[in-house]
């Protein structure tokens, strides 16, 4: 047995959900899907329509404003076909709420991909139960979660690390700025050191050389007015 495509359409041929399990093209499954509600009859719960080329499984929905549609080549089991299509019929209201109406299955369109693919892998019927097909996708589901978990708690640590760098350079460069005018003070405290002291020294200097000069002529003069008295 080998499934096409499972399908949900209206009967006007669009197609609310496909899942193709085998390569062929957007406007292959598109035009079979097209050419479909030209072959159903009406009244009929279970049951098939053929074509040249492949064979159509499928039950109606909502009163049979829907088909619920499996394509498969023609040497399939049609046997195999009807229990596939009769385990996909109960996948259906488990992944749309109940909702099985137009709006529902478009609503949860990827969920049901999911669960379509735990029923059929490469064209072929799993050996599952509707539990199984739960437990699988819930397992996926929990598995994708935690992913995504991972993912972001990555994100979250890759932005931290940015914030810290971030934080780092600015640090950096008030702490350089910072030293740039501690230099700068220290410089001009230094200039202004060095003249104040030279100025000094030559003062001192100066009054040193009066003081002795005062004291040489104050002496001289003593001596004149020495030599006066004798």
């Amino acid at each position: 047995m080998v499934v096409l495509a499972a399908s949900v359409v209206t009967k006007g041929g669009k197609a609310l959900v496909s899942r193709q399990f085998v390569s062929m093209t957007r406007i292959r499954i598109e035009g079979l899907l097209a050419a479909f509600p030209k072959l159903v009859g009406t009244g009929k719960q279970h049951t098939y329509v053929e074509t040249e080329n492949v064979r159509y499984v499928y039950q109606p929905l909502e009163q049979g404003a829907m088909y619920l549609l499996l394509v498969t080549n023609k040497q399939s089991n049609i046997l195999e076909d009807l229990d596939t299509l009769r385990l996909l019929s109960k996948v259906l209201p488990e992944y749309t709420n109940q909702q099985t109406d137009e709006e529902g299955i478009s609503k949860h369109a990827f969920d049901l991909i999911f669960a379509f693919d735990e029923v059929i892998s490469l064209g072929h019927k799993e050996n599952v139960t509707l539990t199984q097909v739960k437990t699988f996708t819930e397992m996926e589901s929990h598995e994708e979660k935690l992913h995504k978990m991972i993912i972001q708690s990555k994100i979250n640590d890759t932005k931290d690390v940015m914030k810290r760098k971030a934080m780092e350079i600015d640090k950096s460069k008030v702490d350089k700025k910072s030293d740039g005018r501690s230099f700068g003070g220290m410089m001009q405290s230094g200039s202004s050191g060095g003249m104040g002291g030279m100025g000094g020294n030559g003062m001192s200097g100066g009054y040193e050389d009066r003081g002795s000069m005062g004291g040489g002529g104050g002496g001289g003069m003593g001596g004149g007015g020495g030599g006066g008295g004798g």
